[in-house]
């Protein structure tokens, strides 16, 4: 059965309004979990109430003064209940709480200046650290994204009961590890932050090369991750590192039209067209780069990786990649953010701009790195390493072995093609 129009205004109104109610009511309940709840008991009486009454003139506003009816009701409710339990201690508090949740204030904030406060909260809130890595991106994309439990399972090839057990037992532990609906303090922020943007750009990778399944990228993860990062840009306009990895998102995603071929099958970097590239992303991209730039002199991890994107974008053709000048910025990503995963990109840019033998090289102190023995991408990139060197039998080796390790049916295929492509290859000398 087709939804009511009015069904379909509900739920596109949810869609973008979600986030701001949830961190409204978590400012004045102190509690996420029972935030949705009482959101989401908002979003039934509209589907309820509004294919009979019309939709209102402002859908938004609506649905906050509905959610915020509840939530003091739920407070008056408690408060009752802690009386009759003479819990005084808890009673003041709560006369405290709807002392702030004053209804007219309440909708007034709602729509006003105060929900960016709100929207903040709720992000760090939603990547504090006490939650794993997934259970943050479960979270952040269920309150913050307004996606469902089995748009989440869709997007991460995990089933849906697994992601709403993620989703419940976040909340339980933030709630019995009582934190704070607040913006870091000063001491403590840079630590959340880079918290908050490494879940958005894990949100944006997952989109950009899928780590499974029949797809080598999904798009609608990288349009949130964006969402999402637009929406930091707004509240922390003065952060530089939040304008780099936006500016490192734009830049990527504006490629995700040329990564893959008609039926879906990657297409590598340096093998794309690059006038399908979308070049409105890639200049506000760049811009976001020079903003972040502008902001502080000495580059963070995030504006060093735009920084090497943005060598990518402003090459016309993959020949002209100013591959010395990637090679640097990985020396500097090197110097302040060390990683096998950093030194593994570095060896791919010393590999292009000094020649196959000095990459594969520094691939040789990366072999025995615990973190990379089930990483695809290293034999991958010493394939590619001996494949350039005429060497083409532990070539053809390097590739069956990535090909054996990589979850995602696309990618496999690739380096299987790679790994035969080495069998008809003849010996080439080894370049000076």
């Amino acid at each position: 059965m087709a939804a009511s129009p009015a069904h379909r205004v509900v739920e596109a109104v949810w869609r973008i309004e979600s986030a701001k109610i949830i961190a409204g009511l978590a400012r004045i309940l102190r509690d996420v979990g029972l935030a949705e709840e009482l959101a989401q008991d908002a979003l039934v009486t509209a589907l309820e109430q509004w294919p009979q009454s019309g939709i209102p003139d402002n859908p938004g506003a609506w649905l906050m003064a509905a959610a915020k009816h509840r939530a003091i009701d739920y407070l008056r409710r408690k408060k009752l209940l802690e009386r009759k339990h003479e819990e005084l201690g808890r009673e003041l508090e709560v006369q405290h709480e709807l002392a702030e949740a004053d209804l007219a204030e309440a909708i007034e904030r709602s729509i006003g200046k105060d929900i960016g406060d709100d929207l903040l909260r709720l992000m760090f809130v939603a990547c504090h650290p006490v939650l794993s890595s997934e259970a943050q991106v479960a979270l952040t994309l269920r309150l913050l994204g307004g996606l469902t439990t089995q748009e989440i399972a869709r997007a991460f090839l995990v089933s849906e009961p697994t992601v709403a057990q993620r989703i419940v037992r976040a909340k339980k532990t933030l709630a019995d590890a009582r934190v704070p609906f607040e913006i870091p303090r000063a001491g403590e922020l840079a630590a959340r932050l880079s918290s908050v943007l490494g879940v958005i750009y894990l949100i944006f990778n997952e989109g950009y090369a899928a780590t499974a399944g029949n797809a080598w990228t999904r798009p609608a993860l990288c349009e949130e991750a964006l969402r999402l990062g637009r929406i930091l840009a707004e509240l922390m306009p003065q952060e530089p590192e939040v304008h780099g990895l936006i500016a490192l998102m734009e830049i990527q995603a504006s490629r995700l039209g040329a990564r893959t071929g008609p039926d879906g099958e990657p297409i590598l970097l340096l093998d794309q067209n690059r006038a399908r590239w979308d070049h409105l992303l890639i200049r506000r991209g760049l811009a976001a780069l020079k903003r972040a730039q502008t902001l502080d002199a000495n580059p963070g991890s995030y504006v060093l990786q735009a920084a090497i994107a943005a060598c990518h974008a402003r090459a016309r053709t993959a020949e002209e990649t100013d591959w010395k000048r990637i090679a640097d910025l990985y020396d500097a990503l090197a110097g302040i953010a060390p990683s096998p995963v950093v030194e593994l990109n570095r060896a791919v840019a010393v590999g292009m701009a000094h020649g196959p033998a000095a990459g594969l090289e520094i691939l040789e102190g990366l072999a025995a790195d615990r973190q990379l023995r089930h990483y695809h991408l290293l034999p991958s990139v010493r394939g590619d390493f001996l494949a350039r060197l005429g060497r083409h039998d532990e070539a053809r080796a390097e590739f069956e072995r990535a090909a054996a390790l990589t979850h995602n049916a696309r990618e496999r295929e690739l380096l299987l093609k790679r790994a035969q492509a080495c069998i008809s290859s003849p010996p080439t000398p080894d370049p000076k």
